[in-house]
């Protein structure tokens, strides 16, 4: 199965696993929608879709299996480095690992998304792009920031 970008949600099902490729409407409708592309510029534009063609049937895509990626993902929180507060990472000039900060609530996480210029937005009670509270993005190159919520460690099986 190839996936094409005209279609804004595919669901691609494999034996015991349900992948969810979604392009947000926004992407591709841009100024319809109730935000009429409110954020289009902030966030959407710069975002670049794969144009190049993958058999996603002959991907394997084992270490997507909840159990798997869990492990996995609660291997990369644990081994960013702890930071105290956003200020510390936005004053220093040469990050050299993956790091992570705790957030405590909604208003904490949206006062350090907008110092990073990130999509601070909640739904159903957490970031739009959380997993397990936590809400991963790259600044400045190739390194990650983990925001981690109150209850994310233990969520992840770290506490």
């Amino acid at each position: 199965m190839s996936l094409s970008w005209k279609y804004s949600h595919l669901v691609i099902c494999f034996p015991f696993l349900l992948i969810h490729i979604n392009v947000c409407s926004s992407y591709t409708s841009i100024f319809q929608g109730s935000s009429m592309g409110q954020f289009f510029n902030q966030y959407l534009e710069p975002i670049r879709l794969n144009d190049a063609h993958v058999d996603w049937k002959s991907v394997d895509l084992s270490y997507l299996t909840e159990d798997k990626f869990l492990i996995h993902f609660a291997k990369m929180v644990s081994d960013a480095r702890p930071i105290q507060g956003a200020d510390v990472i936005l004053k220093e000039q040469n990050i050299d690992s993956d790091m992570r900060i705790k957030y405590n609530d909604q208003r904490h996480f949206e006062q350090i998304a907008r110092q990073f210029g990130i999509f601070e937005e909640w739904k159903d009670g957490i970031p739009r792009t959380a997993y397990k509270g936590v809400v991963v993005f790259r600044y400045r190159g190739q390194w990650r920031i983990f925001l981690v919520g109150p209850d994310s460690l233990s969520l992840l099986g770290l506490e």
